[in-house]
């Protein structure tokens, strides 16, 4: 959010100055005066401005992973690429919508902005959309009643911050049209409950469900606070191998 209003500010100003320079000061210099240095990299810069503010406010956005909340699906260090037209088109800043496309749906993973501190940008998965009923019981998730068809698909081992060894349960999870892992520490305390979503939120959980903080602590996502949907890893430093992965 911050960046975005740092892009807005420098963009007014470099095109103030060449709009400044194109009705007053080019009229006033004499010929063959070199335009000044202020003019010329506002001119150098202002397109290139444009570009990338219009491409990061209406068509992609990157984003870094700064902890493993979603692993196994996303690892610290991973470089995402977040789709922002999929839920339609947003005034960049305000976030308000003046083009609607779609919602996000069930098992889709959404960037969003903290409801607690929307200056800070969150990423989880969509569990939970306007009507559902989401309980959480024993480790298990609940959608309108009905528990999510999972399967275990080995031991997952990380090491956490603080270089705890994490000991973990891997599982395939079905959510709507995906199918996506999750991570389970047997030993973990769970929060066990069930809250039927309001119109124009979303309840958002992290795949490592014992090491996430999500709806199940801090509640919902409002509509307005939607960033995009994360749809690819293009980098990673420490795994190359993850570069182009798409993420479900």
């Amino acid at each position: 959010m911050m960046f975005a209003l740092f892009m807005v500010v420098i963009l007014l100003v470099t095109g103030l100055v060449w709009l400044l320079d194109i009705l007053v000061l080019k009229q006033r210099r004499a010929a063959g005066v070199a335009e000044p240095a202020v003019v010329e990299y506002s001119k150098s810069f202002f397109p290139v401005i444009l570009a990338v503010f219009l491409i990061r406010s209406f068509l992609v956005e990157p984003f870094k992973i700064p902890s493993g909340s979603m692993m196994p699906t996303l690892l610290v260090g991973d470089f995402i690429l977040v789709n922002k037209y999929t839920y339609g088109l947003r005034v960049p800043i305000l976030n308000n919508t003046f083009v609607e496309i779609s919602h996000p749906r069930r098992g889709e993973v959404m960037v969003f902005r903290y409801p607690k501190d929307p200056s800070l940008d969150y990423i989880k998965r969509v569990v939970g959309v306007p009507g559902d009923r989401i309980g959480y019981r024993e480790k298990h998730l609940y959608l309108n009643g009905q528990a999510l068809d999972v399967a275990a698909t080995g031991d997952y081992s990380y090491v956490a911050p603080g270089l705890n060894q994490v000991s973990a349960q891997r599982y395939q999870e079905t959510l709507g049209e995906h199918r996506h892992d999750i991570l389970l520490v047997p030993d973990a305390p769970t929060i066990d409950g069930e809250v039927v979503v309001p119109e124009g939120h979303y309840f958002m959980m992290g795949d490592n469900r014992d090491n996430s903080n999500d709806s199940r602590f801090w509640g919902f996502v409002p509509e307005a606070n939607i960033v995009g949907r994360a749809f690819m890893i293009w980098w990673n430093f420490d795994h190359f191998g993850r570069i182009g992965d798409t993420i479900h």
